[in-house]
């Protein structure tokens, strides 16, 4: 299993992650990001979620009840940032099941 992957599944269990692993995982998002263009194709079938407002626990259930990332295709809308408890400056594409892992499968 890989670092990520392990890191997946503690998120999962609703684990927190080191600071320093917080950290590599957003560096990683950002170049990720860098190299990104802001127009994405997404090809059907994708399931559609409305801004999340950085909120981890909403998220887990978008993924409890639509499924896991990559069988199931995501696009989410909104800046997935909030200033709220559990929220944060955290992004379901990225800093999770997204871009980093399976880029292919959430936009």
């Amino acid at each position: 299993m890989s670092d990520l992957d392990r890191q997946i599944e503690q998120l999962k269990r609703c684990e927190p992650l080191k600071e320093s692993e917080v950290k590599a995982l957003c560096l990683k998002a950002m170049e990720i990001l860098v190299e990104e263009s802001n127009v994405q194709r997404v090809d059907a079938p994708v399931t559609i979620c409305g801004d999340i407002h950085g909120q981890f626990y909403d998220m887990k259930e978008l993924f409890r009840v639509g499924g896991d990332c990559p069988k199931t295709k995501y696009l989410f809308l909104g800046d997935f940032v909030d200033g709220i408890f559990f929220g944060g400056d955290f992004s379901p594409s990225t800093c999770s099941e997204g871009q980093i892992s399976r880029s292919n499968n959430t936009y």
